[in-house]
């Protein structure tokens, strides 16, 4: 029998968590959905990651009111992936004058976005449930990385001063996706990765990078962040957990791109590339939030990457489909 496609079965609302990390900085998290970041300065307020749709945003908005009723003047998408992104036009009535994304980000959601964003609405019903609330795809304002001040592109990295707390914003290199972009509040130690850095959640790979992966992960390390909000899961307190969840990840992607290099070392097809990554995958992680709506992306990607496909292959909502039935029937 046929799993049901993606999450399609998933259907089962999640409870959130707004807590408190250090003095300025928050983390939303959702029982293994997809996570957001809110800094609250003494002028503004910054959101990493936006929710899927602009209806889903309005709770995280209420949930910041409890706290402070300060403009929320910036909205960070840290990767283009239209779960984190769409929600993004609900902030604009909270005060929000500035999207900010990476060149690499930008350059995917003109090669990508409208096809992912139909390919994830089908994958995510339940996160998409207001899909009409969405007007269309997110687009940068501020581009980091772009070079022309004059269009509003930053080369390089970007600081933002919210009031009485700095924001640093740059692209650590390559891992999730090819313009993965962090938040990083250095004076509190505090970390925003997307989903560079996920936990005891399924980590998606359909449009990585994988071998530069581990490194990008092991610069993050660097930081020694003393709290991390990642993609998925809980939010990590101290060291010792930032550093846990960094491993976890590191894990997943040698793990699997290891078991696509050995199937393709061995000659095999997809097929039997997904049941070989199968005998080092699930023992590990085959408990996890979403396992098995990543897995079989996963393995496609790392099959491609192990054959030389450097640039990851645009997944269609007709694509989804018919790899779901080769590999998940």
């Amino acid at each position: 029998m046929s799993k049901a496609f993606a999450s399609q079965a998933d259907l089962t609302d999640k409870k959130t968590t707004f807590e408190q990390l250090s003095q300025h900085c928050w983390a939303y998290t959702t029982e293994g959905d997809p996570n957001s970041g809110v800094i609250i300065g003494e002028r503004f307020i910054l959101v990493s990651d936006a929710t899927a749709t602009p209806a889903m945003a309005q709770d995280l908005i209420a949930k910041i009111r409890t706290v402070s009723d300060l403009p929320i003047k910036y909205v960070l998408l840290t990767h283009y992936h239209a779960v984190r992104v769409l929600g993004a036009y609900a902030y604009a009535a909270e005060g929000a004058t500035e999207i900010i994304a990476s060149q690499g980000t930008l350059e995917l959601i003109r090669e990508r976005g409208a096809q992912d964003m139909k390919s994830e609405m089908e994958r995510f019903p339940r996160l998409f449930r207001n899909a009409e609330t969405v007007p269309g795809l997110t687009w940068p304002t501020m581009v980091i990385g772009g070079g022309n001040p004059v269009k509003g592109e930053v080369p390089g990295k970007l600081s933002i001063n919210l009031g009485g707390v700095v924001v640093q914003i740059w692209s650590p290199g390559p891992g999730h996706t090819r313009g993965d972009t962090i938040a990083w509040v250095e004076e509190e130690k505090v970390l925003y990765s997307g989903d560079l850095v996920e936990y005891e959640a399924g980590v998606y790979t359909g449009d990585a990078q994988l071998a530069e992966w581990p490194a990008t992960l092991e610069a993050l390390r660097a930081l020694r962040a003393e709290a991390l909000v990642p993609g998925r899961g809980e939010a990590m307190k101290g060291n010792a957990n930032v550093n846990k969840a960094l491993d976890y990840t590191k894990r997943w992607v040698e793990t699997l791109y290891k078991a696509g290099q050995e199937a393709v070392a061995q000659g095999l097809d997809l097929k039997a590339a997904m049941a070989h990554a199968r005998k080092s995958m699930d023992p590990v992680f085959g408990h996890v939030f979403i396992y098995e709506h990543c897995l079989p992306f996963d393995v496609s990607r790392a099959f491609d990457e192990a054959s030389g496909i450097k640039n990851p292959r645009i997944w269609t909502a007709e694509r989804d489909k018919a790899m779901w039935a080769a590999l998940q029937g």
